[in-house]
């Protein structure tokens, strides 16, 4: 009868939790390599590299996402808290938390529009930054001498400006800068297009103008760096774009809003009709202005006339007068009485200068010099002796303790390889160079030997 062992026990087989967690990873991304999902979003925020970490929850669950920068820059929207998307992306984990999550790929958001909304969040923004602010907002010239033109010279807004600005203002010099109104690389041409006219006194107005059409054909005048490129020039920009009923970021940070093309140019030059009244009107102003202003004199002279102090004028003019004879009388007084004092104290010094013998003065003084020059050349004299004889015995000091003076009566002086004093032999090993100074010369020499006191 053969024997036989039966092992009903399973055989185990023990995992890491990196190598568990590559596992399921592996299983989920097999299983889900391209889903849409759809849900609202939660947590979100941006890091500094550009990548965007948010949550997408509905009632009862939600999974944790992130869309990478190469992803995110492609983005007409940001996703926002609180707003309802469908995402489409791979399912995989995140092995250093184990954690599944979805790698974002594209987004869009429900119920809207991703290009509406990004309209919507760009405007939002910069109205909140305050380039929509009527404060800031440059007045148009009333008479441009040069009118700058933004647009295609394909288009038909080309046209529909020059046709206008011939009719109303035939000598009006314009200089198109031509660009593309829509596509690709659409939006970095009129940024270019403003900062030429804005870098040099080009023009005095610009017309930044494109033809009607839909939202994506518009869309690169919704562009973020379009409308700050409008914000920040420094010459005053008339957007006419679209039609009546089309609304761009760009018009409303203009300076002034057209409804169309034609609108911008009617707007930025007023017909010859228009000047002449102007000018009529201004013309019929200042005429009333100058009548009034001579009435309001006339009254006032005939108001000063009828004064009781203008009456007097010829009475107040003689009393000054009196008073100027009087006050010319007691000055001419004054300046005789110090004339007359200044002489006599000439005089009182002339007679005191006359007594005095300044040769006497002159002598004494030199004598006095002289006296004091002696005396100062004999101390200066015992002063150097001095110093002589005690500069001498330092010398002699100095030479009695020179080391030098040893090194004459046969002593030496030893010194390492670095230059140091040698005051014993455990500052060397056999073997090291050493330097002997004599008192004429220096020798070099090995260590071949070490004894010291005690041996």
């Amino acid at each position: 009868m053969s024997q036989f062992t039966l092992n009903l026990q399973p055989s185990r087989q023990i995992l890491t939790v990196s190598e568990l967690t590559a596992r399921i990873r592996v299983l989920i991304e097999g299983q889900f390599p391209d889903l849409w999902v759809e849900g609202e979003v939660s947590n979100f925020r941006q890091a500094q590299s550009g990548h965007l970490y948010f949550t997408l929850k509905d009632e009862r669950s939600q999974v944790r996402c992130v869309c990478f920068r190469n992803e995110a820059r492609l983005l007409k929207f940001r996703p926002e808290d609180g707003l309802h998307i469908t995402v489409r992306g791979v399912l995989s984990v995140y092995e250093a938390r184990g954690e599944y999550q979805i790698y974002v790929q594209h987004i869009e958001p429900v119920g809207r529009g991703a290009l509406q909304l990004a309209f919507e969040q760009l405007k939002k923004r910069l109205e909140t930054e305050g380039l929509f602010a009527a404060e800031r907002k440059k007045p148009l010239p009333v008479l441009p001498r040069v009118i700058g033109l933004i647009t295609s010279p394909a288009g038909a807004a080309v046209r529909d400006v020059l046709r206008v600005l011939r009719r109303r203002f035939p000598g009006a010099h314009v200089v198109l800068y031509p660009v593309r109104v829509q596509g690709e690389g659409a939006a970095q041409e009129i940024v270019e297009a403003i900062g030429y006219f804005s870098r040099g006194p080009v023009a005095d107005v610009i017309i930044l103008a494109r033809g009607g059409g839909s939202l994506e054909d518009l869309w690169s005048f919704n562009e973020e760096i379009v409308a700050r490129a409008v914000a920040a020039s420094k010459i005053p920009i008339v957007c006419g774009v679209g039609h009546e009923t089309d609304f761009t970021i760009a018009d409303f940070v203009a300076d002034v809003r057209a409804a169309t093309p034609s609108a911008a140019a009617e707007i930025v030059v007023r017909s010859r009709e228009e000047f002449d009244r102007h000018i009529a009107e201004l013309e019929r102003r200042l005429v009333e202005r100058a009548r009034y202003m001579v009435l309001e004199r006339r009254h006032r002279v005939q108001q000063l006339a009828g004064d009781r102090a203008f009456r007097r004028l010829p009475d107040l003019v003689r009393q000054q007068r009196q008073q100027v004879d009087d006050l010319t009388l007691a000055l001419g007084e004054l300046l005789r009485r110090r004339l007359k004092v200044r002489g006599e104290r000439l005089l009182s010094l002339q007679r005191r200068l006359a007594g005095i013998d300044l040769r006497l003065r002159l002598a004494a003084l030199r004598l006095r010099i002289g006296r004091g020059r002696d005396r100062l050349r004999n101390s200066a004299e015992r002063f150097f002796t001095a110093r002589k004889h005690r500069l001498a015995a330092l010398a002699v000091q100095l030479d009695e303790r020179s080391p030098l003076r040893l090194l004459g009566r046969g002593y030496a002086i030893c010194y390492d390889a670095s230059g140091h004093l040698l005051r014993g032999v455990e500052g060397v090993e056999i073997g090291d160079e050493i330097a002997v100074q004599l008192s004429r010369g220096r020798l070099g020499a090995v260590v071949t030997k070490k004894e010291t006191p005690e041996g």
